[in-house]
């Protein structure tokens, strides 16, 4: 049974892991077009920079998170958050062609997408959660699916729904799948983690997790065009 002080204890390092969160959105919405995509008036070259690089990290979701879930059930540890992890894996199989889909009514080729240059922002995340999954504490994934499920959950949705409103980027309303969809999904699952997260208390494990809680927040707004400059989405 848990006792009160193990159960304070978590509820404190998850409201740590919260603070995260709420600095990744408010990292991202300083970002010039993430500004602009809440509003809904990002241009089409900004809208289609921001959609390739989600993709070029997102079709690796799966293998890191379904790694990171057998490793840890290779390790003996925690078997529910290894079930988390795994579950998650599954989950987000298959994002990345919601990408292709939504670029492709941009006027972007698949074959341009694979080509086009991954920002510096796009490799260290990758590089840094396929080393947690596969070398380091592999429950410091779930430090990055939380933030940004958050995020999912506090601006997909609207990013969709705003651009569609503002109409400024042609066919905008046949390329909002992968932020319509995340916005109504990621509200449940941010949910579900703090209730399997609660019980965690090794410190070693929570610091893993808030740590890469604090990565996502650093890496991931750089994600977005530097300082909204206009550029060639596509270019290498």
């Amino acid at each position: 049974m848990q006792t009160q002080t193990e159960h304070q204890a978590g509820t404190q390092w998850l409201a740590v892991l919260d603070e995260e969160a709420r600095g990744l959105v408010a990292a991202v919405d300083a970002r010039p077009d993430a500004s602009r995509l809440l509003d809904g008036t990002l241009d089409p070259e900004g809208y289609i920079h921001y959609l390739v690089q989600t993709y070029h990290y997102a079709r690796w979701s799966t293998p890191i998170l379904a790694e990171a879930g057998h490793r840890l059930n290779r390790l003996g540890r925690h078997p529910e958050l290894a079930a988390l992890l795994i579950q998650k894996g599954e989950e987000e199989r298959g994002h990345d062609r919601w990408l292709l889909s939504d670029l492709k009514n941009l006027g972007c080729s698949e074959q341009q997408v694979e080509a086009a240059a991954r920002s510096p922002a796009v490799e260290a995340y990758t590089g840094w959660n396929f080393f947690t999954s596969r070398s380091g504490v592999p429950t410091a994934v779930l430090g990055t699916a939380y933030v940004l499920e958050y995020l999912s959950q506090t601006r997909a949705g609207v990013w969709a729904e705003r651009l569609k409103a503002v109409g400024a980027i042609p066919n905008i309303h046949k390329s909002v799948t992968f932020l319509r969809s995340h916005g109504a999904l990621d509200g449940d699952h941010v949910a579900e983690m703090q209730r399997l997260l609660a019980p965690l208390t090794d410190p070693e494990d929570q610091e893993a997790i808030l740590f890469s809680a604090r990565v996502a927040r650093s890496v991931y707004p750089r994600i977005f065009r530097e300082d909204g400059a206009s550029s060639h989405p596509l270019a290498r």
